[in-house]
């Protein structure tokens, strides 16, 4: 916890010679928090400190004055406690540490995080704290951000995510790791809601930094991050290997656009002389000066010593030099560096298969499952710079005068001032603390001036005090780069504030110490101007000063001074008196000296003056009785009553005196201003008016509009003005009212002027949008916004201040610079605050760009002064000019003819084009008296200037008669129409064939897709009755009990069909079977007790490495395991599902509940779904879904099929389409099996089919009785053409295979040129010797074949000269090529109609609820709605998507994408890829939420879109059918599952299922040992003795039981 705290600001400087003596005369400025400072922050752009402490958020302006504050503790939490708190129990009132402060400056927020309820934080106002923007307590742990750990460090740091083409802000948060944290060491955190995300949830789930089993042991200690050139940095100590304690030193770096932390890779540093300080304490990157590149500077200390410390260096291109190294290194060669192992991997327990890739690393590359670290070898090595004894816990860095300064704070309160780093570092200066043994919080920087420096414990120091050395000796004496001697002004400055500081001599700082001294001046005397009785004799000489530049140690000077020679003056002095009132005859008498030298001698001199008089007068500013008795009494000025006027005491008569008033007139108040002020007050009006008070103690009372007005003493003006800051009023108390001023003796004024409370409503912000820079005009409008003064209104844009300049109705400011590194692209939001209390926004109001960039400008020039014409002809108009297009351009010059302008088409350097008016233009009224035939003037204007520059005479012309010009113009008009009318019904006509012809192409594609689908289903029909007559002859070929609960459970683990549990081989020892075989059983019987199973099952889920696999698999071994007793597991499931129930109704989104295998219970109701549902599959929905996966492979095997690609012409998966037309024909192949007798089977094929397809094709048909187990493999036959006398051994590839390019084709039956009818022999492969040694030799043929070739089938891809020329080829090439491939997503239409049959028939057997349906459905549909009916937040449709997750989602999608798991069968990818089309059209059907389908949707969506609803109302129909039928009792479902127990138990391995269950009861031993002891009912059953026995004897160990 940090140690009590005050942040405090000192005024005067650092003093390296005089010490403490001068220190605690400081000026101090200073704000104290009642509890310890955790954190503290400033706003970049305003100023404003955040302090973050114990319990509370402080708001602060520059100087420490404090603006606002929140409360954020203490708080009711408990240390085990999930938010919200409400639903916790044994909670108490804890503190709220601040775990992580940060600026978000996009919208004006700031980031708080604490350490309650689980670390959440929230978002509070930046221009005030008050104002809470965001906070949540029910979004769960994925919200969960700081820790609640006190000595846990949180650091973070602010950056973007792009996402979906968008960025979003984001901040990095890197966290130790406490007992009730997670263990994410990094995480990305977003700031806004976006699709699933929520506000502060961790957006990566990067298993890279996130090291469940290492984390704890590696006690990392985070106190640094930051970020720069597109990298993140964290600086923190950890122990090297989880061996021992020693801390050690890491820099981490990851790229900021990494969105899966690849990149993160960790470098040891090493500060001081063998890693003696070890451990980092505080750190500071550096601006760049020219003595020091970018730096990362740390202080340090030894983990085990706290005598002394050090500040450490690293430039950051070393760092990012040697981390390039280490990640070299681990690409290219292995992990070393010249021959040594330079590379660890830390936070994984598998080393050997690491570094040994051979890609070049980028930014986000998927390359590593774990970071790389250095190992110490390679540690980045650094010198102490600066060791200091005692523990240093600060560190900050500023530039001065290219001199690098480090201020360095400690455990005892003080901060060192350290100049020099880089070349002899030296400590010049320091400042205790005030209270001894209080560390200096790590915050420690600078104001944006860079003026002074915060420090939190102590004080905001000024980083120089040169002000307090009086001369040059002790101001260079300080050796502070900040401070030296400005000599033409005799004082101790900083260089920017010393006025001439560039000349030589001018600012003296040098660590030599010199100062300058005068060794000589010329001339010795100077003389002024003397006249007497206008005689004037001047004199002028300039002063020449010799400086020598001397040591300032140095106490000899030598001095060159001679005295001026002044003449004799006369004057006249010590007047009598001195104080002379206006209107008062007085007498005045003078001392005189040396005026015996000018007798009778006029004279003037400057030097020969009188001593001065003053005059005054009473009256003048002092216009009412208050101001004149307020006057100086030795002015002796009273209030003449009579006269109503302030005068000298000796000109007011007795009888002019008010005998009966000795004191002064009632206030008169003249004026308020201002008139209008804001219902929560807290802004200050000045009362104008005369008699208010002779001093600031006679103001008594103030009251507005009845309400009290708090008197500002420091603003009253004798008897004129009033200042006082009004009080809120309430909404049921008057808003207008009189003003009321009581002063000394209860004299009272009220004024004839009201005072009206009004809320200003800032509505509209104009412009919207301006420059980063500032300086943009924007006017707020809205309602009553002249409230108040311009003083008290404050405006900020997104946190930026904007000056205001007009006030009134309207707001007009001047936008400040927004000086983050990254600009918002929100619209931010404008803060108008009125006073100290009212504060106003317009959110979403205005928005920052970017800069504008000014590019060119024209003209380039302008004309002075005068300008010529010359020459004018008539139509055209020619002027000759010069330099005008210099100056000028054409749009900018304007002629006129009379009064009408002309068009300026050409200005050239000499010459002016201008086309006149076709006509001669009218003339005005002024000019009515002129003829026609006079000439008009031409004038020409450039900017202001005009000239007339000649006449233009139009001459008259002779017009046509009208009966000429109606026929030259009608005739040709009715010529164009009629032709134009011909040409449009021509191409009416065209246009009209062309559709005619388009739709008939129509027409005729579609009635072909019809016919084809038409043939393709009869086609499909006919074919499938044999396989309907095999069925109905119970052909189907269903996997027995144990295999299928096998392939269920089982295949999908990551051993598939090698798993144990599936090969049922067990390593153990003869001598050992019948011990294991007995603990076994005993291990079954501890099963069976519940309190065991639930507290085991909840230990595991405990655990962080117990992974959503391990629960798959767990829960499977444990379905097997108690197989014998099914009724039990059920009893279990149900347990541990109302659990599950109750977590996800209260703390999480209830509709995900059962979406994923995320527990163990979830994947137990697979399993249960599972056993109940096999006979249901054997007797019902089985057949349906056999004959559907017949017709899939049926009709996908009727087409071209691409063996490499995977691709086929008929298929319901637009991605596993084959995108070419591919000629082939069909076959009829005659069959002869080798040694089965002569019969010949016909089989049909493609002559584009590959060998190993045909035999595929060829096993389907021949061995169609048996199921495909039974069968034999591709791999173990040989296929044999006779053509003639002599056999040929078909095969993929051969000698023969075709070649093109690089590129080598499979063979097919066209290329064999096999035709129709031709007989082909099939043979099984013996494994004899000669066989073993002649297929290795085919084998070695065939690799060979492979070695330097590509193999296709169907379709070649492009290689890089395919795409060489497709680059080069048209784009109408381009067009027509996507133009076809979209043309063959037809083709999915006519295998979706040719299946629909089928689909139906599947869907209903499965959705049927009128059929039989089998009891576990029902028992379960009706356990989860009456767990709803109790549970709250629980409605209908939740209801139906907890159905849905649990049946179908969970069984039969798994069973429809997997056929082979319930039939003997083999499922390739092609009809996968079909089968996964149909599965999540069944996904959908079961939804409720609405699919908008549009062009853009995907092709396997829109597919099935018209079904959809269908499909979906079968769906509702089959949940309200269960819900209606009778009940299924717990007793009849366990008769039911006592059954299937008896049934098919015998044939499991449960053995097998037992001995893998106790695997992880031995690797969580002592979890369950501890949990089982926390458990009284466990005690009383013994179970802890139990297990111990069990274990002994399962892994043979000798105990004392």
């Amino acid at each position: 916890m940090a140690s009590w705290v005050s942040l405090s600001i000192l005024l005067i400087c650092f003093l390296a010679s005089q010490g403490q003596e001068e220190n605690r005369d400081m000026p101090i400025r200073e704000f104290t928090s009642e509890t310890p400072i955790n954190n503290v922050v400033q706003d970049p752009h305003t100023g404003r400190i955040y302090l973050g402490a114990v319990n509370t958020i402080f708001q602060l302006g520059p100087s420490l004055q404090l603006e606002a504050r929140a409360e954020t503790g203490p708080r009711e939490d408990a240390r085990t406690c999930t938010p919200p708190a409400s639903a916790c129990q044994d909670t108490k009132p804890m503190p709220n540490l601040n775990k992580l402060l940060l600026v978000y400056p996009s919208n004006g927020s700031l980031i708080v995080c604490g350490s309650r309820y689980r670390g959440i934080c929230s978002l509070l106002n930046l221009t005030n704290v008050e104002q809470q923007l965001y906070y949540s307590d029910s979004k769960g742990e994925r919200t969960y951000v700081a820790s609640i750990e006190d000595n846990v460090n949180v650091v973070g740091v602010m950056s973007t995510y792009a996402k979906d083409g968008q960025n979003f802000s984001v901040f990095l948060v890197g966290k130790g790791y406490g007992s009730a944290d997670s263990t994410k060491l990094i995480s990305t955190r977003i700031l806004q809601d976006y699709r699933d995300w929520v506000v502060f949830e961790s957006i990566i789930e990067a298993s890279t930094v996130q090291t469940t089993p290492f984390v704890p042991k590696y006690l990392h200690d985070f106190r640094h991050a930051f970020k720069e050139d597109g990298f993140v940095y964290f600086l923190f100590s950890r122990t090297l290997d989880g061996t021992d304690n020693k801390n050690l030193t890491f820099v981490s770096r990851l790229c900021e656009d990494d969105p899966h932390y690849y990149s993160h890779t960790e470098l040891q540093l090493n500060c001081g002389t063998n890693n003696r300080y070890n451990k980092v304490q505080a750190a500071y990157v550096a601006s760049p000066g020219k003595e020091l590149a970018r730096v990362l500077f740390m202080v340090a200390s030894p983990d085990d010593d706290g005598t002394d410390s050090a500040l450490c260096m690293y430039p950051l291109n070393t760092i990012n030099e040697r981390l390039v190294d280490i990640i070299s290194a681990c690409y290219s060669d292995s992990g070393k560096i010249a021959g040594r192992a330079a590379v660890d991997i830390p936070y994984s327990s598998k080393t050997d298969e690491f570094c040994t890739s051979k890609i070049n690393f980028q930014c986000g590359a998927d390359f590593l499952p774990s970071p790389l670290a250095s190992k110490p070898e390679f540690a980045l090595q650094a010198k102490a710079e600066v060791v200091k004894k005692g523990l240093l816990t600060a560190v900050a860095i500023a530039v001065e005068n290219d001199h690098t300064i480090a201020f360095l704070g400690s455990n005892q309160g003080e901060v060192f001032k350290v100049a020099h780093l880089t070349t002899n570092p030296e400590e010049y200066s320091q400042i205790p603390g005030d209270t001894a043994g209080e560390k200096v919080n790590k915050n420690l920087f600078f104001d944006l001036s860079h003026s002074h420096l915060y420090i939190t414990t102590e004080k905001k120091v000024p980083v120089q005090m040169c002000h307090l050395k009086t001369d040059c000796k002790s101001c260079v004496g300080l050796r502070d780069p900040y401070c030296g001697w400005c000599v033409l002004e005799g004082r101790c400055t900083r260089r920017s504030e010393c006025r001439r500081a560039e000349e030589k001599y001018g600012w003296l700082w040098s660590p030599r110490q010199q100062c300058v001294k005068i060794v000589s001046f010329y001339p010795p005397n100077l003389s002024f101007a003397l006249s007497l009785c206008g005689e004037s004799q001047p004199f002028s000489r300039s002063l020449s000063l010799s400086l020598s530049l001397t040591p300032a140690h140095s106490h000899s000077q030598a001095h060159h001074t001679n005295k001026h020679r002044w003449t004799k003056c006369p004057k006249f002095e010590n007047p009598d008196p001195v104080l002379i009132p206006v209107g008062f005859k007085t007498t005045i008498s003078f001392e005189g000296i040396n005026l015996d030298l000018y007798q009778k001698t006029c004279f003037f001199s400057p030097a020969c003056v009188l001593h001065p008089v003053t005059l005054y007068n009473c009256s003048v500013g002092r216009e009412d009785c208050s101001l004149c008795k307020n006057a100086d009494q030795k002015y002796t000025c009273v209030w003449c009553a009579k006269r109503k006027a302030c005068v000298y005491n000796k000109l007011c008569t007795p009888d002019q005196h008010d005998s009966n008033d000795t004191g002064c007139p009632d206030p008169q108040i003249t004026d308020i201003i201002p008139r209008f002020g804001p219902t929560q007050g807290g802004i200050s009006i000045t009362i104008r008016g005369s008699n208010l008070g002779i001093h600031k103690k006679d103001i008594k009372s103030i009251s507005v509009v009845g309400q009290p007005c708090i008197h500002q003493e420091e603003k009253y003006s004798v008897s004129t003005s009033v200042v006082c800051e009004i009080s809120p009023v309430g909404r049921d108390q008057d808003l207008w009212g009189q003003v009321e001023v009581e002063v000394e003796g209860g004299k009272k004024g009220t004024s004839s002027i009201y005072f009206t409370y009004r809320d200003p409503i800032p509505q509209e912000v104009s412009p919207a949008r301006g420059p980063k820079a500032g300086g943009t005009l924007i006017t707020i409008s809205g309602t009553h916004l002249d409230t108040g003064t311009k003083d008290d209104v404050q405006v900020t844009v997104g946190g930026v201040d904007c000056t205001v300049e007009q006030f009134g109705p309207k707001i007009t400011c001047r936008t400040g610079e927004y000086r983050a590194e990254k600009l918002p692209s929100d619209f931010l939001t404008v803060t108008v605050k009125y006073g100290k209390r009212t504060t106003t926004h317009i959110h979403r109001a205005f928005v920052f760009l970017e800069n504008p960039i000014l590019q060119d400008h024209q003209p380039r020039s302008s004309f002075v002064w005068s300008v010529s014409f010359n020459n004018i002809p008539a139509i055209s108009l020619k002027l000759n000019t010069s330099c005008f297009s210099k100056a000028m351009t054409a749009k900018e010059a304007l002629a006129y003819v009379g009064e009408v302008p002309c068009v300026v088409n050409t200005l050239q350097d000499d010459k002016l084009f201008l086309d006149p008016p076709s006509s001669q233009p009218k003339r005005s009224r002024r000019h009515r008296r002129d003829t026609s035939s006079e000439p008009l003037d031409l004038v020409i204007k450039f900017g202001n200037g005009e000239w007339v520059v000649g006449s233009v005479h139009y001459e008259r012309k002779y017009e046509v008669p009208l009966y000429i010009i109606i026929p030259a113009v009608i005739v040709p008009m009715l010529l164009i129409i009629a032709i134009s009318v011909y040409c449009y019904r021509r191409k009416s006509q065209q246009a009209e064939r062309e559709y005619e012809k388009v739709k008939h192409q129509l027409e005729n594609l579609e009635e072909s897709v019809r016919d084809r689908c038409k043939k393709e289903f009869t086609d499909l029909m006919i074919e499938m009755e044999d396989h309907t007559n095999d069925l109905s002859e119970g052909r189907i070929p269903f996997l027995d009990y144990k295999t299928y609960t096998d392939r269920v459970f089982f295949l999908p683990s990551k051993d598939g069909a090698n798993d144990v549990m599936i090969t049922g081989k067990l390593d153990i020892p003869e001598s050992r079977r019948a011990t294991v075989t007995q603990a076994l059983n005993q291990f079954s019987n501890l099963l069976n007790s519940k309190t065991f199973l639930i507290n085991f099952i909840r230990t595991l889920e405990g655990r962080p490495d117990f992974n959503a696999r391990a629960k798959v698999y767990f829960a499977s071994l444990l379905t097997v395991a108690l197989h014998g007793k099914l009724e039990y597991y059920t009893d279990i499931m149900r347990t541990l599902l109302l659990e599950l129930m109750e977590e996800y109704v209260h703390s999480k989104n209830p509709k995900l509940m059962l979406r994923r295998s995320e527990t163990v219970v979830e994947r137990m109701l697979c399993n249960w779904m599972s056993i109940c549902l096999y006979q249901f599959l054997k007797d019902s929905a089985g057949e349906p879904l056999y004959k559907l996966f017949r017709a899939i492979k049926h009709q996908i095997e009727k087409g071209p099929v691409d063996a490499r690609v995977k691709k086929a012409k008929y298929t319901l998966n637009d991605t596993g389409l084959l995108g070419d037309d591919v000629e082939y024909c069909v076959l009829t192949l005659q069959v002869l099996v080798h040694g089965e007798g002569p019969d010949v089977t016909p089989v049909k094929v493609l002559n584009c089919d590959t060998i190993s397809q045909v035999k595929e094709k060829i096993i389907e048909q021949v061995y169609r009785n048996l199921p495909y187990s039974l069968r034999p493999k591709v791999d173990s036959v040989t296929l044999e053409w006779r053509p003639g006398s002599t056999g040929q051994i078909l095969s993929d590839l051969d000698l023969t295979s075709q070649k093109e390019g690089r590129w080598r084709r499979i063979n097919t039956l066209a290329h064999y040129n096999v035709r129709d009818n031709a007989t082909l022999v099939l043979s099984r492969v013996l494994h004899t010797q000669q066989n073993y040694d002649q297929n290795q030799e085919n084998h070695e043929e065939r690799n060979a074949l492979l070695e330097d070739d590509k193999v296709f089938h169907l379709v070649r891809p492009a290689d890089e000269l395919d795409e060489i020329k497709s680059k080069r080829g048209s784009m109408k090439d381009k067009s027509m090529t996507k133009a076809i491939t979209e043309i063959y997503l037809t083709r999915l239409l006519s295998v979706k109609g040719t299946l629909q049959q089928f689909v139906d028939d599947f869907f209903r057997s499965v959705l049927c609820s009128g059929a039989v349906v089998p009891p576990a459905v029902k028992y379960f549909f009706d356990f989860l709605d009456e767990q709803a009916l109790k549970l709250d937040n629980v409605d209908e449709e939740t209801i139906h998507i907890w159905k849905t997750n649990s049946l179908p989602l969970r069984f039969w999608v798994n069973i429809l994408k997997n056929p082979h798991f319930i039939f003997d069968v083999h499922v390739t990818e092609v009809v996968d890829a079909s089968l996964s089309v149909i599965a999540q059209t069944f996904m959908d059907a079961c939804t409720k939420s609405e699919h908008k389908l549009s062009r853009d949707s995907p092709s396997n969506k829109l597919l099935y879109a018209k079904e959809i609803s269908t499909y979906k109302k079968m769906v509702d129909d089959y949940y309200k059918g269960i819900r209606q039928m009778v009940s299924v009792s717990d007793q009849d479902m366990n008769t039911h599952l006592a059954e299937v127990s008896r049934s098919h138990t015998d044939k499991l391995n449960t053995q097998v299922a037992l001995h893998q269950l106790y695997q992880y009861a031995s690797k969580y031993y002592d979890g369950i040992i501890a949990s089982l002891d926390d458990d009284p009912a466990a005690q009383s059953k013994q179970l802890t003795l139990r297990l111990q026995q069990i274990a002994a004897a399962l892994e043979n160990k000798v105990t004392d039981l």
